[in-house]
């Protein structure tokens, strides 16, 4: 037998809402209630802490006002809540972020995992697909080969040609103004955030 209470919490969960962990950060968007007037407050950080479950499930944002930390805890399913924006997904291995509280400016950044457009909500995540429209190439496609389904070469392009575009792949040394070759660029090493000493 169901728990009548339990029926009652499955009523007022939402659905709405987008995917979110600690070291993500988030733009929430909640109504204040002052006097007789409503207005969307945004309060913009990084989810420190998520805990609870069910109805019950809140979250902590934390942000830095003018050189001060600031924390706000909100409900999850909470009706004031009118959207959350995740802006940008945190590379983290924690599931409680209270180290940020003892660092201060650069130091209490969170290294990101991916960027991205900034999705909301699964309603959000339609507008950015119907932004970009069907006729349109996204920059992370690469060029189409115009094969059929034999895997044959199509009929503009010959097989004699394509030796020649192979060998053309290389491409040549930099060469600096003063006529010396430039030395390879290479991408940063990632860091280690442990402590040293």
């Amino acid at each position: 037998m169901t728990n009548p209470i339990e029926l009652l919490e499955q009523r007022q969960l939402r659905s709405d809402l987008p995917a979110f962990k600690a070291g993500d950060t988030v733009r929430v968007h909640f109504q204040v209630i002052e006097g007789q007037r409503r207005r969307v407050q945004v309060f913009e950080g990084i989810v420190i802490k998520r805990q609870g479950a069910g109805v019950r499930e809140t979250f902590t944002v934390r942000k830095q006002s003018f050189g001060v930390g600031v924390e706000r805890t909100f409900p999850v399913h909470s009706p004031k809540i009118e959207k959350i924006e995740v802006q940008a997904i945190g590379d983290v291995n924690r599931a409680k972020l209270y180290y940020l509280r003892a660092k201060v400016g650069k130091k209490a950044r969170v290294r990101e995992a991916q960027q991205g457009p900034t999705v909301s909500s699964p309603s959000a995540a339609d507008e950015v697909a119907i932004e970009a429209e069907p006729g349109d190439k996204l920059p992370a496609e690469g060029p189409v080969a115009d094969e059929s389904a034999t895997g044959e070469p199509a009929a503009d392009e010959s097989p004699a040609e394509e030796p020649a575009a192979e060998a053309v792949d290389e491409e040549p040394a930099a060469v600096a103004e003063d006529g010396t070759e430039a030395a390879e660029v290479r991408p940063k090493a990632r860091r280690s955030f442990r402590r040293r000493g």
